[in-house]
């Protein structure tokens, strides 16, 4: 892991494929998610835990939860950047706050995501304590990202209309 992760990682410049674009003539729903997981690919990579991470000690994350806000739409052509803050960690879990910008600097998105470390070594992948190694670079990073303030987005739910 590098010796500091940003406060907040900012990914690099994604681009909005021409396939992504639905019948209403913007950015289907379902591809934002894909945006925001190139987002988490590229925090993880940045933080030791991509797919090098896997091949070297059997483990990996697995998406638990995860809250999406649709906050304006995206049309064709676009290039967005994704930034991931971390706002909660312990031994076998990470909380991570993200917004979706658009190049021209507008939030089209939010994402709450919360990620669990997983075990992949025996038959059957478990959710287990990352390896000690790992969580102090885990524990690096966040503490990096504490000096941020908490979303005030943090923790939303849908409330129920009945």
């Amino acid at each position: 892991m590098p010796e500091t992760i940003p406060a907040p990682y900012r990914s690099r410049e994604l681009a909005v494929e021409p396939a992504w674009i639905d019948y209403n003539g913007h950015l289907n729903l379902a591809y934002y998610h894909v945006l925001f997981d190139r987002g988490i690919d590229d925090l993880f990579d940045a933080m030791g835990l991509g797919e090098r991470y896997r091949e070297r000690t059997g483990f990996t994350t697995y998406t638990a939860e995860a809250h999406v806000r649709y906050l304006r739409e995206v049309p064709p052509g676009s290039r967005v950047t994704v930034s991931s803050q971390i706002v909660g960690i312990d031994e076998k879990r990470l909380h991570l706050f993200q917004e979706m910008h658009h190049l021209d600097g507008w939030l089209a998105a939010t994402l709450e995501n919360l990620s669990l470390s997983v075990d992949q070594r025996g038959e059957t992948p478990k959710v287990a304590p990352f390896p000690a190694e790992t969580f102090v670079s885990i524990k690096a990073a966040f503490d990096a990202h504490a000096v941020l303030p908490r979303p005030a987005e943090l923790c939303r739910a849908i409330r129920s209309l009945g």
